[in-house]
This record gives structure tokens, sequence and C-alpha cells, in this order.
């Protein structure tokens, strides 16, 4: 039987089953103290002061858009190149996207790109920007956050490929992705490829009081349990016209339109478990990343790579190479399953019904055309890893 090799693959261990065989075991399968044990400990790993659990990361891109207002004749910039959730959070409050195109260097979204946007607009047009931290590699959010700043936009950093990873601001500081310090809120996944699994989940980081609270109740169905916010007076509250000493404990009220985006205990027990060992996932990466970078440099068929860097979370290593459908055929002939990100967002049908046509961002297009994702996964051996990049060279050779 032929080997497969996925592009991606989650690590479970025997720690894992044990957690989540535990909470199967206890009182709470939902809403009990995993969830708030989980955001805790994440919220250090980033350097954040809130963290906010919930059901996937397309859920966490929604109600980051809603905690931070956004509304129907709105207009937020992204980036073409990525998972369509990042777009689409912002059409699901009615508000327009805007794409700016992206560096060919890194294939992150082009700070210049986003300038002259603005430019070009009346100041108060664009509301928000939404900045990827593509692959792996961390956005630098100081740059963007002087621009932001200037045209009063919000920043939701969309780092669901970067947990784990950095960028050295103009202090020669380390900058974690999601520590609050520049990003208003900061979106994670939990998706089995990425670096953290919980089968479905994401997460917010903040270090927003005011913007943590109302993600806790949007997560909910808008309902709050916390007695100093409530609206009703305790008669009504209680069932009692008149009098009453206190708000009955079964009380709760809904102060806005929510959605049920929870986690559960067994997820969060899974993704405790596997966050204590995400900085030996994210050191495994950037070893399989070196090897790639080594191996490709000096070769002419690769026309643009993930290059190697400590700061790269590696959730994917790309390369660009011409006749990339005939290289992905042939890898998938070995049993290589390498994997394509992304097909532009502004190309797909539903965005072109907006408006958006082939030629509206060229670069994004020409690195569409080449980019190829190769199998990048802590578990990832040696001898398999040595296996994709001969296969590569002996295509091209």
């Amino acid at each position: 039987m032929k080997k497969i090799i996925p592009y991606g693959k989650q690590d479970i261990t025997q720690a894992d089953i044990d957690a989540v065989t535990e909470v199967l075991r206890s009182d709470y399968l939902t809403q009990g103290p995993r969830i708030e044990e989980f955001e805790n400990e994440f919220a250090a790993y980033v350097g954040s002061s809130y963290a906010v659990a919930v059901s996937n990361g397309t859920a966490a891109l929604h109600l980051s858009v809603m905690a931070l207002g956004l509304k129907p004749g709105d207009k937020v910039i992204t980036t073409p190149i990525t998972f369509a959730a990042s777009a689409n959070c912002v059409r699901y409050s009615g508000a327009e996207v805007v794409f700016a195109d992206i560096d060919p260097d890194t294939y992150l979204l082009d700070i210049n790109s986003v300038k002259k946007l603005l430019q070009s607009a009346p100041k108060g047009t664009y509301k928000g920007v939404i900045p990827v931290d593509f692959a792996g590699r961390a956005v630098d959010l100081e740059g963007l956050r002087e621009l932001a700043n200037e045209y009063d936009l919000w920043i939701i950093e969309d780092a669901c490929h970067a947990p784990g990873a950095s960028f050295i601001d103009s202090k020669e500081e380390k900058q974690l992705c999601g520590n609050g310090k520049f990003a208003d809120l900061t979106v994670f996944s939990f998706h089995p490829v990425k670096h953290i699994a919980c089968g479905e989940g994401g997460m917010i980081t903040t270090n927003n009081a005011k913007l943590f609270e109302s993600l806790m109740k949007l997560r909910t169905h808008g309902i709050t349990k916390n007695e100093p916010d409530f609206v009703n007076d305790v008669g009504l509250a209680s069932g009692i016209t008149e009098g009453g000493k206190g708000y009955p404990g079964w009380y709760m009220e809904m102060h806005e339109l929510g959605y049920n985006y929870r986690l559960t205990d067994m997820q969060c027990a899974l993704g405790l478990s596997q966050l204590r060992r995400a900085k030996t996932g994210v050191a495994r990466r950037r070893e399989i990343a070196k090897v790639y970078s080594e191996a490709f440099d000096d070769k002419d068929f690769v026309l643009g790579h993930s290059k190697y860097s400590k700061h790269h979370a590696y959730h994917l290593y790309v390369i660009e190479v011409n006749n990339r459908l005939g290289l992905y055929n042939y890898l998938r002939e070995r049993g290589v399953f390498a994997q394509i990100h992304y097909f532009p967002c502004h190309l797909m049908p539903y965005y072109q019904g907006l408006g958006y046509k082939e030629g509206d961002y060229p670069i994004s297009e020409k690195y569409y055309e080449r980019c190829i994702s190769l199998p990048m996964y802590p578990t990832l051996s040696e001898e398999d890893q040595e296996f994709v990049i001969n296969s590569i060279i002996e295509y091209f050779e």
C-alpha cells in the first residue's frame, strides 16, 4: 500500500486522550472549569490580558467585528491571499470588503497597498483592517498600528496560522502574535492541522477590558449573568411585582443579539494538553522549514519560498514554481498530498459578484499561479521530508 504524506496532520498523544477522558468522566462536558483554564493559559502563552474561547476561528472573526461595532456601509481592508473567513466576517455584518495586494516576498498584506487605499478616500471611509499572519509569518503590526492610528482604524489580527510567531519591533523587542500591544483583537484557530488542535475551536485575545466583556456576552446569545449589568428591577426579575431583596440565582438578561459560539470542556481539555507542548511543536516546525530552505535556496526552478526565520511559526511551508499543476499531480502520484493556499478571495464567484475581477490584484494572482504548500507538521519524519524534497527535484530534472 502506498504511503501517504499529507500537507498537515494533527498529533494526538496519550496525554491528550487522558485529558479528554478525564472530562468525559467529570460532571461537565461543556460550560465547566476547563474553558476558563484554557483561556487563562492561552492568554499567558501569547502575553495578552484576556482570552475568549469560541467554537472556531470563523466565529472568532465574526464576534470580533461585532464587538468593534461594524455595521452596513462600513469598509474594511484585508488580503486576497487568505482563507475566505478573513473576508467573510466583514460581510456577515453587512459591511464592504476591500482587498489590498500582498508583498511578493512575505506573502503578507502590503502596507503600501493599504496606505494607497486610505489616501485615495476621505478620512473615515474605512473602519478597520484585518491583516493575516499567512503561513505563520507575523505581520509587522507596529507599522500598521501607526497607519491605523493616523486614519482611526481598528485592527483585527488574523493569527490563525501563527500561535508562537513573532516580529521584532523598532526597539528590537520581540512581539508575539496575539499579545494585544498593537492589534485591538487577535483571532486563532484550533482546527486539526493547526498548531493546537481541538477538533474545532478558536480563541480571541485582547488587552481591552470592554471588548473582552462584549465578547463574553456575544458568544453566549448576548446574555449576561453579571448582576451589576442587569437592567430590569429586582421585582420583575424575581416575578414579584413589588419588593424583593435581590436578584434570584436563576436570573439572566439578554442585552444584544449574540450567538451560540461556545467551546466545550472536552475541546478545551484537548487544547490545554496540546498547548502545553506548543513551543516544542513550533520548534520542530522551524527545524523542518530550515531543511526545506537549505534544499531549495540554490534551485533555479524554485521561484520563491518561505525563507527560514526563527520568528516564523510555519503553519505552512510554501514554494513557488512554474508548472505548479504538473508538480502537484506528480507528487500526488507518489503519495505526497501537497496543497494550494489559497485561491485568491477576490476571484471567488461570490466576490466577483460584488464587482471584483481578474487583474485587480496582480501580485496575489501571480503568487496563486505558482504556489504550493509542502508537508509541514511536527511528526513529519526526516525520511519523509527527504522523500518530498527529492521528488520535487526529480520532477524538475
